[in-house]
């Protein structure tokens, strides 16, 4: 699918929007792409906040608001959600964005493995405490609310239990969390419409920063498929913004538009009540 951000994304006046990891890579190129399209207000997460100083320059007239937040720590997810229900009663677009691909070992502060607990945990937390607002706006007649939260291919091509655990592995399984999170949430709240994407193998600091061997490999298996940032966002700018009907809730969603492939563990329903439930315990003390 042919998809122009410049042209085809639509006017979004009245629309308040949401971009965690909005300081950089397809983040940014999100921000940037959907404050040249009239919005109410965009609010973007990251911990730089030179980098968001010079995006909100580059957005201006737009309303462009920076949220200083940590999302290896829930406590401050927590206080960046309060922010944003202290200033806004609606919420349109909510951009799962962030995230953290192949690092070291380690644990979040609240004791989660690092990949799952920022690319899952962090933005679990932040969508149940914005739920609320989300619904809310649902509510309004002619109300297109929308989850985007991104996964990737690797989430499809982890290895079974029992064979390891390697950086690729805890990757894939925190992506593939956000993709079952995401089709969990279009069963439970299908008034909202909630899907998951993979933004393509982007030249961003997320590939850049991977070790020689796991960089070239990304390399010889994508040889003319990686991308430029602003070509990666594509794919998520389109699950957030096209029309209705076009999208289907719960979905899976390759470059640009096209649904996805499934494998045995990301079709399962069951597996994704069991993610559900056991997050939804985790997260009992927010």
């Amino acid at each position: 699918m042919v998809f122009n951000p410049t042209t085809d994304i639509p006017d979004l006046a009245g629309k308040y929007i949401l971009v965690t990891g909005g300081t950089a890579g397809i983040g940014k190129e999100s921000v940037l792409a959907l404050a040249k399209h009239n919005p109410e207000c965009i609010y973007f997460t990251g911990r730089d906040s030179k980098r968001a100083d010079e995006i909100i320059a580059e957005t201006k007239p737009s309303k462009v608001v920076f949220l200083e937040c940590d999302m290896t720590s829930l406590a401050s997810v927590q206080a960046m959600a309060q922010r944003v229900i202290s200033e806004t009663d609606r919420l349109d677009v909510l951009m799962c964005n962030a995230g953290v691909m192949n690092v070291p070992p380690a644990l979040t502060k609240d004791g989660f493995e690092v990949h799952f607990g920022i690319n899952h945990m962090a933005h679990a937390l932040l969508i149940k405490l914005l739920l609320p607002t989300l619904l809310h706006t649902a509510e309004a007649p002619g109300s297109d609310v929308r989850i985007v939260s991104l996964t990737s291919q690797a989430s499809l091509h982890i290895q079974e239990e029992g064979s390891g655990i390697i950086q690729a592995q805890r990757y894939g399984q925190s992506k593939l969390a956000n993709l079952l999170y995401a089709a969990e949430l279009a069963r439970r709240y299908p008034q909202i419409t909630s899907v998951s994407i993979h933004p393509g193998v982007v030249r961003t600091g997320l590939v850049s920063s991977q070790g020689m061997f796991s960089k070239a490999l990304i390399y010889i298996t994508n040889p003319l498929s990686t991308m430029t940032p602003a070509d990666g966002a594509r794919n998520q700018l389109w699950a957030a913004t096209t029309d209705k009907q076009s999208i289907v809730n719960g979905e899976y969603y390759e470059p640009v538009g096209k649904r996805g492939k499934h494998m045995r563990k990301s079709r399962d329903v069951g597996l994704a009540e069991k993610l559900w439930d056991w997050t939804q315990s985790e997260l009992d003390g927010f």
